[in-house]
């Protein structure tokens, strides 16, 4: 058993491609073993700007032999298919063998690989890996690059470490050989660097100033960056995305404190911290007011003579200029109030259906307001509310959110309070777009509320409207987290909203539909979120309906759910799901529809459109109330008056209950009801030879099922 050391070096590897890389040479040296049934232990990837390094502990010294055998078609069959089957054994007809199989004869492919030792193995693997290694981005280099056959890298290739303990596997790729050679750092270390195996890689490259474990330099970054922060009595703005760039950009990372100009801190803090990120890949400070320092933490890859002191300065002009580009900005867009760059937004496409970004602005100016005032959710001063909405996208035409358009809506906030506009429009046309994320900040502020509201609302009801929709994996319009974060908004300040009439006071009165449609994609989308929180899907759907047709308010959606999922844990609750099943059954069978069938018997409505038309309802109870009135034309067995008196007792209490959307109160209501219909089952006979008292307790059993109906559509749950 011996240990297996590959390294590729070439020109630096970009930061960003680092952790993918890893994971495409663990696949491909995975493949290769695999494919020849070689076992091995544990395997370390690591990556530096210059190098991609994989270590594989017990590796056999040679391959065992292997013999296989696999069934093909018959003799006589068509050529091609034959064919085929050589191709994809990797046989020639020669090698086939013919058997019988029940009597007909049969090719078979047998093979017999030979055991080899593992060193020629890994010579054949390695250029397989090297060709088919798959980079977001590549190049070809030198006079072979004139072919398109040529060897493709992310950076030219420029040499391969490869041992097998301590022999040298021969290999070569575009005119690259493998050998014990390397090289240390850039700076730090001139001449070659002989490895002996596996075991002395990590160290001899770190007597040469190279940490080759990515990890390790990852945490160097991490501790150093905070402790030259400390030292300097701040506090570093942690930022692990920019810890792991950091990594991925040096061998032998040095953080080290810089200091820019105090006067550039009049620039919003966002500006300076993107600035000096994105740019310059540096941190950023704060004080012990947790306040932004005029400091910044880069990572020189050298540990220079004079402790950094010319690399810092170095880098400090740098950023100065870059943060005189950002004051810039922020001093221009300033000049131009933001009515004035809200006009600019007409120039400016939203979608060609939907006119522009100004159309859009219009639309939500006008949701906002009727979601403070008419709506009253939240509750608000309409006018600020439209002012808001009508400034909240003017930034996107600022010279600010140009350069970073992560800024948008959050440079509007501080123009408008720059402006002297009230500081409930600066709040809400900065945090308009929130919440954005599963895990960004859901505002509270009503002026904020009713801005973020409209512009998601907006944005699902005017993409529905044109039919354009999430499919599958593809949500061009990102309608999924406008979708969550109206749910998320809804929840946090216990709103209570019809979609049917935002819709309408969106588009006119003929829109309750496109609302209908809208409140659908919402239940599904509540669905998602609340089954990650253990709730099953079927009780959403069983809690969709209300009064007649889907539910219009994802809050109630919701507390129904919640309420159902309490109610189903319990005793009480599963077995009076299993009564209402048994009772549901028998109803299907008997093709007993109770008073709606009736009515629609007797021709006076539709079925179908009873289930629409919440204005039935009353006809229906009224029907229902004058069948309960009537006497029995026989004496009821005792379950068979339990089970009506309980009726009597819960259907009025679970039906306030519902009015008031107390649906804990409703599905207690409903408990009482589990016992009744149990004995019922029991003690009593449904289909009795008496016509009339077959046909009251269908009737009874269909009273049972309106009155679960009543706080939810049980037909939904699974199980």
């Amino acid at each position: 058993m011996s240990d297996f050391l590959l390294e590729l070096r070439s020109e630096e590897i970009p930061a960003r491609m680092q952790a993918g890389a890893r994971a495409e040479l663990e696949k491909l040296f995975r493949r290769e073993m695999e494919a020849a049934g070689v076992d091995f232990g544990d395997i370390t990837i690591w990556s530096t700007p210059r190098r991609l390094a994989l270590i594989t502990r017990g590796l056999p010294d040679a391959t065992q032999p292997v013999s296989s055998e696999e069934k093909g078609p018959p003799v006589g069959a068509p050529d091609q298919a034959v064919d085929g089957f050589c191709r994809k054994q990797g046989v020639s007809r020669d090698d086939l063998e013919v058997r019988d199989v029940k009597g007909r004869e049969t090719y078979f492919a047998v093979k017999n690989i030979p055991g080899r030792a593992t060193k020629d193995l890994l010579a054949e693997a390695i250029p397989a890996i090297i060709r088919d290694f798959s980079w977001p981005k590549s190049m070809r280099w030198g006079e072979a690059s004139l072919s398109t056959e040529s060897l493709r890298w992310v950076r030219p290739l420029s040499g391969i470490v490869a041992l097998l303990g301590e022999e040298l596997v021969e290999c070569e790729v575009h005119g690259v050989t493998s050998g014990w050679v390397t090289l240390g750092h850039r700076f730090h270390h001139s001449g070659d660097i002989t490895i002996g195996s596996a075991d002395d890689y990590a160290e001899k490259l770190r007597a040469c100033h190279v940490i080759v474990d990515h990890e390790e330099r990852q945490d160097i970054v991490r501790s150093a960056a905070a402790k030259v922060a400390a030292d300097a009595g701040l506090k570093l703005v942690e930022d692990e995305g920019l810890v792991i760039e950091n990594a991925g950009l040096t061998e032998w990372p040095v953080p080290l404190l810089g200091r820019f100009d105090e006067d550039f801190l009049d620039v919003p803090p966002e500006v300076i911290q993107l600035t000096a990120r994105v740019n310059q890949k540096y941190f950023v400070c704060e004080d012990s007011a947790g306040k932004l320092a005029n400091a910044f933490v880069c990572t020189a890859n050298i540990e220079a003579a004079d402790g950094g002191a010319a690399i810092v300065d170095g880098n400090r002009k740098v950023l100065a200029a870059r943060l005189s580009d950002a004051r810039f900005f922020w001093e221009l867009d300033q000049k131009t109030p933001l009515r004035e760059h809200a006009k600019k937004l007409e120039r400016i496409t939203f979608h060609e259906k939907l006119g522009t970004v100004a159309d859009k602005v219009d639309r939500v100016a006008k949701l906002a307001a009727w979601l403070t005032s008419d709506a009253r959710a939240p509750n608000g001063d309409h006018n600020m509310a439209r002012q808001a909405a009508e400034l909240s996208k003017s930034d996107l035409v600022t010279e600010m959110v140009g350069e970073f358009p992560e800024l948008q809506g959050l440079m509007g906030g501080y123009y408008a309070e720059k402006e002297g506009l009230p500081q409930e429009v600066a709040d809400a046309i900065r945090d308009h777009y929130k919440p954005v994320g599963q895990d960004d900040e859901v505002p509270t502020a009503p002026l904020t509320v009713a801005v973020s509201l409209a512009d998601k609302l907006d944005n699902l009801f005017s993409f529905f409207n044109i039919d354009i929709l999430p499919t599958g994996s593809k949500d061009p319009f990102a309608l999924r987290r406008a979708a969550l974060g109206y749910l998320r908004l809804v929840q946090a300040n216990g709103l209570e909203l019809s979609l049917e009439q935002a819709a309408q006071a969106w588009g006119g009165l003929g829109q309750a539909k496109l609302g209908t449609r809208v409140a659908e994609f919402l239940s599904d989308r509540l669905a998602v979120q609340m089954r990650e929180e253990g709730v099953r899907h079927d009780y959403i759907a069983a809690s969709r309906e209300w009064q007649g047709h889907t539910d219009a308010r994802t809050d109630r959606i919701e507390a129904r759910a919640r309420a159902l999922a309490e109610f189903l844990s319990t005793d009480n609750g599963t077995n009076l799901l299993a009564g209402y099943k048994r009772a549901a059954n028998i109803l299907k069978k008997e093709d007993w529809r109770g008073i709606e069938g009736e009515i629609a018997r007797t021709g006076e409505e539709d079925p179908l459109a009873l289930v629409d038309d919440p204005d039935m309802k009353a006809v229906i109870d009224a029907k229902m109330s004058e069948r309960h009135a009537r006497e029995l034309s026989y004496t009821p067995e005792p379950a068979e008056k339990a089970l009506i008196e309980a009726l009597d007792a819960a259907e009025p209490r679970a039906s306030q209950a519902i009015e008031k959307e107390d649906f804990a109160t409703a599905m207690s209501a409903l408990a009482s009801l589990r016992a009744p219909i149990d004995a019922f089952f029991e003690e009593v006979t449904v289909n009795d030879p008496d016509e009339d008292k077959r046909a009251s307790r269908l009737d009874l059993l269909a009273r049972f099922r309106a009155a679960v109906h009543n706080v939810a559509d049980f037909s939904k749950i699974e199980g």
